[in-house]
């Protein structure tokens, strides 16, 4: 049995309101329990939660028995998994992704096949679509947070990412992420 604390993992979403953060959130206190990540967003009227909560046994267990009706009264729909922190086999270099490009279905796609194919994980990614400026022409934009193994020869691998962004019309950034 491993000594790390257990954390919950949870994610919820529903018809966005006002309130839905602060009646989440109050109920998570409540129990006695912290969020130490999460992110939440607004996605075509849609509330979106991801979350991990650490606490106590007894507070973490006192959070998820109450899950659901905490879930019926907000009008979210609730997961729930309990789960512990991972370390990496490999030391991790973090990097970050920028890519633009004219608005095309199979972007995120073809840049997860090419990530996947050199066995990197894509630690976060966020997306979004907006008019060009000037032209108005549909734009999209990626930002990924990467986690490059340390043995990875850098160099190579940003040229062969740069080459792939040309060749598929992206612009593209590859960057270390600097604390």
């Amino acid at each position: 049995m491993s000594n790390e604390p257990e954390s919950l993992v949870i994610t919820a979403s529903g018809e966005d309101k006002i309130g839905l953060v602060e009646g989440f959130t109050r109920r998570i206190g409540e129990s006695g329990c912290n969020i130490e990540e999460s992110r939440m967003a607004v996605l075509g009227g849609r509330f979106a939660l991801l979350m991990r909560i650490t606490g106590s046994w007894d507070a973490l267990a006192k959070l998820e028995s109450r899950l659901l009706a905490v879930g019926e009264e907000l009008g979210l729909s609730i997961i729930q998994q309990r789960t512990r922190l991972t370390r990496a086999d490999k030391p991790l270099i973090p990097y970050t992704v920028e890519v633009a490009a004219l608005d095309q279905p199979g972007i995120v796609n073809s840049l997860a096949n090419f990530f996947a194919r050199l066995h990197i994980n894509i630690e976060a990614l966020e997306t979004e679509t907006y008019p060009a400026p000037h032209t108005g022409a549909p734009m999209f934009a990626v930002h990924m947070t990467l986690g490059i193994p340390a043995d990875a020869h850098i160099a190579t691998l940003r040229g062969d990412f740069l080459d792939y962004c040309d060749d598929q019309n992206l612009d593209a950034t590859f960057e270390p992420i600097r604390m």
